[in-house]
Order: C-alpha cells, then structure tokens, then sequence
C-alpha cells in the first residue's frame, strides 16, 4: 500500500511543486485553484533524502527543494488498481475543474453543512474562522516581507461589511469565531474612545477618569448609547451576553490601560457593566426561552450569604512527585479537576495550591417580587443571583434593586430527586445592579408630569383639594384623611453629625367602630403609596414583621431574611387588626417605629437592618364598639409606650345621625350605581357627569396624578425650618401637658412636639415649598389638638374644644365652624326630648339666639351668608327670620 501512496503522490508531483511555489510566492501569482486539494496530503510522504519534520510541517525552502523535480519513472505512474477503466472520461480542464468546485462550494454553504473532510482534503477561502496551519505561515511569510498589509486589509474590510451576516450560524456560535470576535472586539473599542453626549462631552473618557480615581473595575455602559452607536453589537449583545461580555471586558481593558498604563497594578480585570435594558421582566415571568440571555428584573433583595471567596484559575500540586499542574480555568458549572500528573503519570491524588491560585469574590443574592406588584392570593416568587467581583455587597436585605444579568440554568440534583425527573435550577449571573433608593421612582416622571405636577401646585386651594382626593370613594372622615394625606407625604429626616437620627415619617392609628371603612382607607394607601407592604395583626408574628434568621437549605449557613417592615424600607408598612397581635409580637416593633431600625441578635448574626417606614395601623376598641363615656387607653387594648408612637390618633365613630346617615347612604348608592360593570360600556347615559354627594366642594385631583404629586413631593422637596413659630409650638405643648395630666386620657411626651414638626413639615412639602411658614405650623396643631381631644372622654370633651377653639378654628371657614355648633345644638334637642316625650319629633326647633351666642364665643357675628349657603340648606336647616327660629326637618 505504501508502494500505491508513494506513486500517486509523485504522479501529482507537479501538483506539489506549484504547491510549494504558490507558499513561497507573491500573494499575486494565479495558480489553478484544483492544486489546494493536494495539501494535506504533503506529510504523508517521505521521498529519499528527505528528513522528518515537525509537528508543524515540511521546511518548504531548503537546498535540496530542487530534487522534487526530479524524474522517478518507477513513481512517475498511476497504480492501475482502483482506476475506473470501463468509462472513457475526459479530462477536466483546470477551468472547469474550478468551477465545479466553486460551485460544490456553494451548495454546501447554502445547505449548511457544517461537516468538513479530514482537516487539509477541502480548503474553503471563504472560511476565515479557521486558524489553519498553511495560513498562520503564509500571513508569518507576509508579516516577514512586509506586505502582510494588503491581505489584512481586505480582510478587515469585509468582516465590517458583512458582520450582521452571520451565514447560517447562531449568534452565539458567530460571536465565537475569530473575525467576528476581533471585529466586535475593534468596534466596541471604537466606541469606548468616540462616543461623545450631546453637548459634546466624550462620555467614557470621564467615566474611565472617575473610575480609576475611585480604584473601581466597573465600567457602566448604557444600552441606549450602544444602540444608537453600534445596532450589530446591541442586537448581539442580550443574544450571546456571555460571549460578548467577554469581548467587551477585553477592549475596556485596553482603553483604559491606553489612558492610564499602570492601572493594571490596582485591578487586573475591567468590568462592563451594561445598565439601562430596555425590556423590564418580570421575576414571574422568566421562561425557558429567556435562558442564557441579557434580563433585567427588578425585586426586594430578602437574603444573602456572606462574601466568599470562588476559585477563578486553579493549580494543583501533585502528591507523588510535587509536581504543580495547571493553571486550569475553572467554569461556573462544573469543577475542573487534572486527569494524571504529566511529570509521574500518577492519577493522585492532588491538592490545590493555595498560593498560586486565583480566587475571585462569589455572593449569593435571592430577590423576590415587590410586595405591591404581586397580585393578590398569589405567592410572591424569588429568584437567586449571583455577585461576583466588585458586585457583592452592593446591596442589603430590603433594598429594592433593578438587577440585569445572565439568566443561566445549573444542575441540581435535589431537584431531580424532588420531581423524579430531570430538572434544571436556574440563577441570574448579576452583570449590573442599581438600587432603587435614590431617585429611581422619580426618573419614571416624564416631563408632561413634572409641568403638570408644578402647575398643580400653584392652586391656592391645593391643601384641601389633596385632602378631599385621599380615598374619595369613602364618605366623610376627614379627619383620617388629612392625617393619612401627611403620613403619605411625610417630614424630613434628620441626622446631625451622623450621631442622632430623628424619624421624618408619620405613624398613624385608626381606631373605632366596626364598619366605619378602617380597612378601606389601608387598602386604598396600598394602592397611592409608591412601596406599600400589607399585613394584619393575626397573620403576622414578630419574625415575620422584623426579620428572622435561618439556615439556607443548601449551604447550610445562618442566613438572615427580611421582615415586612424591612421590605417597607422608604415607603409604608400598612398593618390591619392591630389590636390582634400577642403582645410579645407588639413589643418586637417598638424600635422600628422610632428608631427606625431593627436589631438582630441570634444565631451568632448581630446586626441592625433599616426599616424607615411609615406605619399606619388600624385596630378596633375592647368590646367591638368604642365607648365615648371611657377614655382613650380604657378603649383600646394597647400599651402606653406603642400608643406614644403614634403621630396621629383618629378615633372613628359611627354616631346615629338621620340627616348624614341618609346622604351617606345617597353616596354608597350612587358609587355602585357609577361604577358597576354593564355601565362602562355606557350602558346609563349622563353617568360620567353623575357628581357624588361628597362632604367637599373642591374640585378632586386624579388618581394617578396625586400619585405622581407624592412620589414627586418626597424626592425633589425638603423644607427647612428657619421660619417656624417656636413660641406657638412650646405654649401649646404645656398647655397639652396640662390637659392630659388632668384628664388621663393619653399621655402627651416630648414625642408630640416632634409630631408636630413633622406634620409641619409635610404640610409645607404638600404645597412643594421650601420653608415652613406659620400656616403650616397652624394646620399641624389643629391636626395634633383633634387627635388629642378626639380620644378623651364624652364629658371633658366640650370644655377642651372650648379651650382651644381658636387653634381648632384654623382653615376651616366660619359656615363649617357654626354647621358643627348648630348640630351640637341639634343633638343636644333631640337627646332632651327622648328623655322627656320617650320618642324624637319629626322637627326640631333651635331658638336662634342660641346659635348666635355660640357664634360670638369664636368671634362670628354675622350669620346671614350662613343662612343662605348650600351646606345649611343640603342639612334640612331652615331660618324661620319672623320666630327667630332655626328648623331641622327629617
């Protein structure tokens, strides 16, 4: 057999000639194209006085290249065997023979065949993404003889043109093959040098610069800038982001180490991190199709492990001879483990060197949806993360991030053992991680909301109109809507010399009668509140409302999870059925509602988690009813310390009143009339225009609107005291003091002076100002002073309005003022003549003489305008002017 080789290679002897004339050549001479064929043949064949060469080939130019043209007539044959005989053929031209091949060429590319003959029988011009030996040498050649210039060119040029055309291969199969790699590679590095804002500004050269001064590895780069840039490298990116990603950390590399050359000293490696993704999913929503793909999710961070340190490019040492193998880059999936010693052949055992191997940073996240975007009766789902590098610890148990990363899948075999099948564990490789803290919410406004946000403001009635927008599907009560419309916009925090912090968020509390929509109005800040956490007294233990330590399923270690008022950091923790909960569970958020923080202590974990958030609960009095004739405290089942907490105390009662009682069931009637579903189709004409009888005349605020007024309130606002009324504030608060000391209702701290600065300041940033000005300081007084005389016995109740009466009279105008003291009047009527006739009469009679000496008490004399306005007339009131005589008809 070795005799046929040898004769069918001489009989192409002149085939190999040209061969090697055409390697040794300019890069310019024509050769028949057929004669390509015949190179991986070459090494098979040693004719006389050749010697071996190396793994790498033949030595093509030497002295003796001249004896393979010499003739050998006993090898100058074909062998006979195996030739066809029967057929008479014609010999192809070398035209023809092209030609043919072109075309075969062509075919195989269009049916995209992937299989290749034996490495050197097919050579294909066009596949440029092997590194062929024969091509190494000639571009070495070129290189040598300095016209290695022009070949590379066209080469260049034509991956710039062609690089979307990714001929039949998938992105991440394209991305990996040399020319598209290095013209990604030079495109991106392009980018990083030339990409410049629009006031001109080369974006990359500060953030490199500020990057550097900070000793950072992390490059933030925007998705929305590279898309407009470079769409290939943005169209390729979230398809192969591994792939990518490590091009991309290479070309950053050389960019900055262009800029700055010793940087390589402080951090080996550049991280581009890719922020700004247009698409947001959801963590529910992750499927098969989005794996090993760019996401970005967003959730509340619930646990993470401690920094532990991974193995990034691992040596061993062998046991046996001390060998050191290596290094052996280790992957994200598997362990990499050396097969046999090289040096002794031994299978082990090894033992990592722990010196010469290269650790990275490895935490481990999980993130679980927002409490506000999970629908109701579903469970919210987690996901775990992975941080690696200059990532970990960016982020804490209850912070809400927006994370974009690799959604990858690994194996878990308790997964498998689980469902009996298998079954991947999937984690998202954190590539980029904002914390949605600071600013974020208000980057959601677009400017059409910030001008109508301002215009808004500019109302002289803008107060009010946001109190009567607060729940306006509830009657009434608008007491607990002011109070709950300063708990939403809130105070200013405070914290002199990073020492002393003092809480700018307002608690609340509303207690009272069954049915009086207690629960409603905790709904309904769920829904307006930017971060809202809901939870009742019943279902929540103090763990659960705090934090709790466990240990992780897999890992085994203590990990700490965050409770509802850590996840309500920044926002509102609403919890209903307040007076349900064990008081051990009570107790557990003292601190979280003052302090503002939460200890940890268990488990070996001593640490203190943020919980800055607003608490409003709702609970209901001892008994189901709260009785007027008890004080506050003998009401309600809470102790001294949780009730002084609270800013706002409302007490609601559901006190029997024909004429209200009759225009509140006109309002609960007409609301389901108007909002019933067979009427959205337009079902009732004139409906939109229906107006609900509501206790407010000022035009209310849309929904969606006050929701942007608060979110934009809280960030952009923060009002300074310069101007506050101190004596006011000081001469109502002993005066309180007294008042509580005689009456023993609720005790009055030092804590209600702070109360009342905070709702100060919440009023002046409702009217998005900047300083705090007497009306503000009046309007949080009245606040404070209706809470307090609200909770004190029905007896003591009279004098105390009549004490403070002038503090109570603020913005309320004079017809609100005389319509609660001719009710008064009413109730007092109706409560003598039950006790004298057994039964009350249809009308009642007011002599008005009376109302006039309660009138000049808070300095009203003229009642006229009060005779003729719509609130006497919409409460059955009528003026008989010859009896002196004011009438209630029910």
């Amino acid at each position: 057999m070795a005799d046929s080789s040898e004769s069918y290679h001489m009989a192409t002897s002149p085939s190999r000639g040209s061969r090697r004339g055409d390697l040794t050549s300019s890069p310019g001479r024509d050769l028949p194209p057929f004669e390509d064929e015949s190179e991986g043949l070459l090494g098979d064949v040693t004719l006389p006085g050749e010697e071996e060469e190396e793994d790498d080939g033949e030595e093509l130019i030497g002295d003796g290249m001249e004896r393979d043209y010499r003739p050998i007539p006993e090898l100058d044959r074909y062998e006979v065997e195996g030739l066809d005989e029967d057929e008479d053929l014609s010999e192809l031209s070398p035209g023809a023979r092209a030609a043919a091949e072109e075309a075969m060429r062509i075919r195989d590319r269009d049916q995209g065949l992937s299989g290749r003959m034996r490495r050197g029988l097919l050579y294909d011009s066009d596949d440029e993404d092997e590194d062929r030996p024969a091509r190494k040498r000639r571009l070495a050649e070129r290189a040598a003889e300095g016209a290695a210039g022009d070949g590379e060119d066209e080469e260049m040029i034509e991956s710039i043109e062609n690089l979307e055309d990714m001929k039949g291969h998938t992105v991440r199969e394209w991305v990996s093959m040399a020319a598209p790699r290095l013209e990604i590679y030079h495109r991106f590095k392009n980018f990083l040098r030339t990409h410049v804002d629009e006031h001109g500004h080369n974006v990359f050269k500060e953030r490199i610069s500020d990057m550097c001064k900070e000793n950072r590895e992390s490059l933030v780069v925007n998705y929305e800038d590279l898309a407009a840039r470079e769409h290939v490298l943005a169209y390729f990116l979230p398809e192969a982001p591994t792939e990518m990603l490590k091009i991309f950390d290479e070309a950053a590399k050389e960019v900055v180490l262009a800029m700055y050359p010793k940087y390589d000293r402080i951090s080996h490696h550049i991280h581009v991190r890719i922020c700004s993704l247009p698409l947001v999913e959801e963590l529910r929503s992750l499927r098969q199709l989005h794996l090993n793909q760019l996401i970005r999710t967003s959730g509340v961070v619930t646990s993470c492990t401690a920094v532990l340190p991974q193995l990034g490019m691992v040596k061993y040492n062998c046991n046996k001879c001390n060998f050191i193998l290596g290094p052996f880059f280790q992957s994200q999936n598997q362990e990499v483990k050396p097969g046999s010693c090289p040096e002794c052949q031994s299978l082990g055992p090894f033992e990592i060197n722990m010196e010469e191997t290269v650790y990275q940073n490895y935490q481990r996240i999980t993130i679980q949806e927002s409490p506000g975007k999970v629908a109701a009766g579903r469970l919210p789902r987690s996901k775990d993360a992975i941080l690696l590098a200059d990532l970990v610890d960016s982020c804490k148990p209850g912070d809400e991030i927006e994370l974009t990363g690799i959604y990858n899948n690994n194996y878990d075999g308790s997964l498998n053992m689980a469902n009996g099948f298998p079954v991947f564990a999937t984690v998202i490789m954190a590539n980029h991680i904002a914390r949605k803290d600071e600013g974020v919410a208000v980057a959601e406004l677009t400017d059409e909301d910030v001008k109508a946000i301002v215009t808004l403001s500019k109302d002289e009635r803008i107060g009010e109109r946001v109190f009567a927008s607060i729940a306006p599907s509830i009657y009434g009560h608008e007491d607990i809507k002011r109070g709950l419309a300063l708990a939403l916009f809130g105070g200013e925090p405070k914290n002199p010399g990073g020492k002393h912090k003092v809480r700018g968020d307002i608690n609340v509390l509303l207690c009272g009668d069954p049915g009086t929509a207690k629960s409603q109005f905790l709904k309904y800040v769920e829904k307006v509140a930017n971060r809202a956490v809901f939870t009742t007294g019943q279902g929540a233990s103090a763990v659960g409302l705090t934090a709790y330590v466990q240990r992780h399923p897999v890992t085994r270690e203590w990990t700490l999870e965050a409770g509802a008022l850590v996840l309500a950091d920044r926002g509102v923790c609403l919890i209903d059925e307040f007076d349900k909960m064990n008081d051990q569970d009570r107790t557990s958020i003292h601190e979280a509602m003052e302090q503002q923080s939460i200890s940890i202590s268990k488990a070996g974990i001593v640490t203190s988690l943020q919980a800055r958030c607003t608490v409003i609960a709702a609970a209901n009095p001892i008994g189901g009813r709260y009785d007027p004739s008890l004080t506050f405290s003998e009401n309600v089942d809470l102790t001294e310390p949780i009730v002084s907490r609270f800013d706002v105390l409302c007490v609601v009662r559901d006190t029997v009143d024909p004429v209200q009682d009759e225009m509140l069931a006109r309002f609960v009637v007409g609301s389901h009339i108007k909002h019933h579903p067979s009427n959205r189709d337009g079902g009732v004409a004139g409906l939109e225009e229906m107006v609900l009888p509501n206790s407010s005349d000022v035009p209310l605020i849309p929904q969606e609107l006050l929701r942007k007024y608060i979110m934009y309130a809280k960030e952009r606002v923060h009002p300074k005291l310069n101007q506050m009324d101190q004596d006011k504030v000081a001469r109502i608060y002993s005066d309180l003091r007294k008042e509580s000391m005689a009456t023993g209702s609720i005790p009055i701290t030092v804590r209600h002076i702070e109360s009342m600065i905070r709702m100060a300041e919440a009023h002046a940033r409702m009217h998005l100002r900047d300083y705090v000005l007497e009306d503000d300081v009046n309007m949080a007084i009245r606040v404070m002073l209706e809470s307090f005389i609200d909770t004190q016995k029905f007896s003591v109740m009279r004098s105390m309005r009549k004490t403070f009466a002038r503090y109570l009279a603020f913005k309320r105008d004079n017809n609100e003022l005389l319509l609660f003291i001719l009710k008064q009047l009413v109730s007092e009527q109706v409560a003598y003549q039950r006790n004298r006739y057994g039964a009350q009469q249809d009308t009642i009679e007011i002599p008005e003489k009376e109302l006039i000496d309660k009138a000049r008490q808070i300095s009203i004399h003229n009642l006229s305008a009060f005779y003729d306005s719509e609130v006497f007339r919409s409460n059955k009131f009528a003026h008989d002017s010859k009896k002196k005589l004011i009438l209630q008809h029910f």
